[in-house]
């Protein structure tokens, strides 16, 4: 499977990646001291919905376009309001209708629209191309720095962050065999180096038995806290095909179970396509944590 975000800014996947991203940095926002965001696989940072690469498999009509023609409840529209706003933001001046929707936020744009003076964002992405797209986006901020390392290697180099707070997420692109590996070790070296600091792993749902065999890998490594959130649009069909998604989050903000117990009903409600749409929350490690 090739998951050059190119091909895919804006399905299913990425409402629920990018909502939980921006529910964790309005987390940490609520404390005056700076925090790092880093994204170690970012790809180009913005999407423009009419390329010929975001055409050819449309899937943002069925991810962010049903969230964005929908009308959400209260609480849900509240978890979902400063991951939407950046998103209208993008697209402020498209005339209203189907096409409004023209421009789609990675998530490094997504981050840098929502951090505040003084807090800092390090993309890094290793493909060409989509490399000199993300440094020509963030040309001349002097608050992001754009990396083209590999993005294992990258992950090594960049923690600790220097102000001991912030988030990582790690989003491979899952184009060579052997990334759930690759995901296991990001995972025991991020701890050995940011033990404290918030982590977010994105996968993909395919085929059950290698998603469970990655989570029996990760749960042998006997880190703490690490919760699991997994959304299936519908039953695993064949290989190759995107069934669903899943987020392995280190050190979660206490808030951040709540939250996604309130938006994944919504999310396989809104984002299924099958009667067996589901979702899934559990801690894969961990005690339950409480408020602090």
């Amino acid at each position: 499977m090739n998951y050059r975000h190119v091909y895919h800014a804006g399905n299913f996947a990425d409402v629920l990646k990018h909502a939980a991203l921006a529910h964790i940095i309005a987390y940490l926002k609520r404390k005056p001291q700076p925090f790092r965001v880093i994204d170690t696989h970012a790809g180009t940072g913005v999407y423009d919905l009419g390329s010929a690469e975001a055409q050819k498999t449309g899937e943002w009509r069925d991810g962010i376009g049903r969230i964005l023609a929908d009308t959400p409840p209260g609480d849900v529209a509240e978890i979902l309001a400063p991951y939407l706003d950046v998103v209208r933001n993008e697209n402020e001046n498209a005339e209203s209708g189907d096409e409004a929707l023209m421009r789609y936020p990675g998530s490094p744009l997504l981050a840098r629209r929502l951090l505040r003076p003084g807090d800092k964002l390090v993309v890094n992405e290793a493909h060409p191309e989509d490399g000199v797209r993300l440094r020509t986006l963030f040309n001349k901020d002097r608050a992001v720095k754009v990396l083209t390392l590999d993005g294992w290697m990258a992950l090594k180099s960049l923690l600790p962050p220097p102000e001991r707070r912030g988030v990582v997420l790690i989003d491979p692109p899952f184009e060579e065999a052997g990334e759930f590996h690759r995901l296991v070790q990001a995972l025991t070296e991020a701890h050995r180096r940011f033990a404290t600091g918030t982590v977010v792993v994105w996968y993909p749902i395919k085929d059950p038995r290698r998603v469970r065999a990655f989570h029996r890998d990760v749960a042998a490594l006997s880190i703490p806290k690490l919760l699991l959130a997994e959304l299936c649009v519908r039953a695993p069909l064949s290989e190759g095909a995107l069934a669903g998604t899943g987020l392995l989050i280190l050190n979660p903000p206490f808030t951040l179970e709540a939250t996604l117990k309130t938006l994944l009903p919504y999310l396989v409600r809104t984002l299924g396509q099958a009667r067996d749409a589901e979702s899934r929350l559990e801690w894969l490690t961990g005690e339950r944590m409480t408020a602090r």
